[in-house]
């Protein structure tokens, strides 16, 4: 292979090539688990801080995950190694990782199924899409609070970084009919804030950054860093429920994600809110520190 590779069950093959049957569990129940780390200079960044979240995951979700951390590590490694070889050395990858239970037979006419069978796990990268989220540094981003609620804890476990997402659909065609460049920022049933499909939300209020508390949201990466950087830089960091009102008089307001690790939002429900906001610059300068890059930049080449 001179192309791009990627991992299925124990061997390496052209992405293309990267296929579930259709009886397996990931599509029959939506039982996948995954997780998504990204390269700064063509190496991973916070690698153990997910693979660890990519093992809560599948522990949480009983997905089995046989292959040991060691192995997990070297093959991730070798698909970043190869598959960025192939880029220019401003382009970064973004690695994903996917667990399920494996095939289950009778939904192909067959006999067996988990936990008799082993389970399948994936491995693949792909470029980052900058032109995705370049708007998000030239404009902010939109946020609209759709009708659609998260899931509740007691049903699923909102720190499993899985994809049974329905509800993540309909909330973002939800707000995508309210604005067509808008993330859908989704309550809880209490009506508490929880995040978006791709992103955990902050706050700024009188210097402070809040954000909702951990065992409501996913536990993001992103959001990790960014609290350790509002450690060294002396910025409060709180967790605490955020009432759509709290947001709307927020002095700023933020998403963190690993694709594009700190943005600013602009509006919320198309109000507008402060945006850049300085506590977002100096955060964002703390960025791109520990990236070493400059982060908007990269995604954003006309900054």
């Amino acid at each position: 292979m001179h192309g791009p590779i990627a991992y299925l069950n124990g061997i390496l093959v052209p992405p293309g090539e990267l296929q579930l049957p259709l009886h397996d569990a990931g599509f029959v129940f939506g039982a996948t688990v995954t997780d998504l780390c990204r390269t700064f200079h063509h190496r991973l960044f916070r690698w153990q801080d997910h693979l660890d979240r990519f093992r809560r995951s599948c522990d949480a979700a009983c997905v089995p995950q046989p292959v040991g951390d060691d192995e997990l590590t070297r093959i991730a490694e070798h698909l970043v190694t190869r598959n960025a070889a192939l880029l220019e050395p401003e382009q970064d990858l973004a690695l994903v990782l996917i667990a399920t239970p494996g095939p289950i037979g009778y939904y192909a006419g067959q006999s067996g199924g988990p936990p008799d069978v082993a389970p399948t796990l994936a491995l693949h990268t792909f470029p980052l899409p900058y032109a995705r989220y370049a708007g998000l540094f030239r404009e902010g981003a939109h946020l609209v609070v759709p009708q659609t609620r998260h899931v509740p804890a007691a049903c699923i476990d909102p720190r499993i970084k899985q994809r049974s997402r329905l509800h993540w659909w309909l909330a973002e065609r939800e707000a995508g009919r309210a604005d067509p460049v808008a993330s859908a920022l989704v309550l809880d049933t209490q009506g508490h804030v929880t995040e978006t499909a791709a992103a955990n939300f902050l706050l700024v209020r009188d210097g402070i950054v809040y954000t909702p508390p951990r065992d409501t949201v996913l536990a993001g990466i992103s959001l990790r860093v960014t609290e350790e950087l509002c450690k060294e830089l002396n910025i409060g960091f709180e967790e605490r429920h955020l009432s759509l009102d709290d947001c709307l008089a927020a002095d700023e307001a933020m998403l963190s994600s690993t694709p594009f690790c700190l943005a600013g939002v602009s509006r919320i429900n198309g109000v507008p809110l402060p945006w850049p906001g300085p506590v977002f610059e100096t955060l964002l300068a703390g960025w791109d520190s520990c990236a070493g890059l400059n982060v908007r930049r990269q995604i954003w080449p006309g900054f």
